[in-house]
């Protein structure tokens, strides 16, 4: 990295100050400033992980899907266990990596050399230079990025990204449905009501509907030709398909932590609800969500190819069409549901 294209300080140690609420530990600037509701204690370390573990299994451990075949500089925002940083800078030892969350996780002492993580909220804007990145990797940042700064939080990763360079997405909508359709609102199932309530009590500060949206907001801000499709996340392994089944069984266990992890805080301290409701409902869904009669799934938003333009200037005039630049300038959307989108300039 360039001496004196940013700068990092000591981690604030407002950032380090966490809050007790039923058994959990929360960020408290996180949740002061309605910026994230999850706890940040070793559970939901370990929560983390396994979620990683479950989208390399679904990504058949695919860690960077655009061709980027000697990656410089690489930013993972929202980089929480920095599972997902970690392996990528083992297995690029000669790129900068960088993890960038809102709290200072505890780490490994054998973090990879070429590993920094900083300390941030992705709701300010990127202090980060222009043209800089060759990937800008965003996960499961919907329930971190708030309602009204979507747009420009995309924007930062527009501008940040090198000419050529790839932005790369994976958002879950948690809204729990049924593949047969037996799962439905009107008969008060247990996670519809989950499904719902967590989506109420979001709303004030979040948009849990973001990313069924991505394909409008990256239009808005520049990426051109981006293509979304929604992929299902079986809850259990109830699919008949042997690689649909693996991974549904794999995400069984994730499932019952996040009904817990999602919900806790906000149905408590924004819709009121009282502890023993909580937990009476977390109990009833996670039973929902281990039936297989149910055929119940969340649901992944995903990409298909992404066709760039080339650009001077972000505001400049357009200079070539994705489609002239031939098959290698392109990106065909992989089968498995990752969203990724690439920019390019003179």
């Amino acid at each position: 990295m360039d001496e004196g294209d940013f700068q990092t300080v000591p981690v604030d140690e407002t950032y380090r100050d966490v809050i007790l609420h039923h058994n959990r530990e929360y960020q408290r600037y996180a949740v002061e400033h309605g910026v994230y509701f999850s706890p940040v204690d070793d559970d939901e370390i370990e929560y983390l992980q396994y979620i990683h573990g479950l989208f390399k299994l679904m990504f058949e451990d695919r860690l960077i899907f655009p061709p980027i075949p000697q990656p410089r500089r690489i930013l993972d925002c929202g980089s929480g266990s920095a599972s997902w940083a970690i392996d990528v800078a083992e297995t690029y030892p000669e790129c900068e990596v960088i993890g960038l969350d809102i709290y200072p996780y505890p780490m490994p002492e054998d973090l990879p050399a070429n590993l920094e993580l900083q300390i941030d909220d992705l709701n300010s804007p990127s202090t980060f230079p222009s043209n800089h990145f060759d990937l800008v990797h965003s996960r499961l940042m919907s329930g971190g990025i708030h309602a009204d700064r979507w747009v420009n939080y995309l924007t930062d990763i527009f501008r940040t990204l090198r000419p050529g360079g790839w932005c790369q997405m994976v958002e879950i909508y948690f809204n729990a449905q049924s593949d047969n359709g037996t799962l439905t609102a009107t008969q008060d199932h247990a996670l519809q009501v989950w499904s719902q309530s967590y989506m109420q009590s979001v709303q004030p500060y979040k948009d849990p509907r973001a990313p069924l949206r991505l394909q409008q907001m990256l239009t808005e801000v520049g990426f051109v030709e981006v293509e979304t499709r929604v992929v299902t996340l079986p809850l259990c392994g109830w699919s008949s398909d042997p690689r649909d089944h693996n991974i549904g069984e794999a995400s069984r266990p994730i499932v019952h932590r996040m009904l817990s992890s999602l919900c806790a805080y906000p149905f408590t301290q924004v819709l009121d609800m009282s502890q023993t409701d909580v937990q009476l409902l977390v109990a009833q869904a996670r039973s929902e969500a281990d039936d297989p009669a149910f055929k119940d799934a969340n649901q992944v938003v995903a990409g298909s190819q992404v066709t760039p333009l080339m650009f001077r200037q972000r505001t400049g005039s357009m200079a070539m069409r994705g489609s002239e630049l031939g098959t290698e300038a392109r990106f065909k959307m992989d089968t498995l549901g990752l969203l990724s989108c690439s920019l390019r300039s003179l």
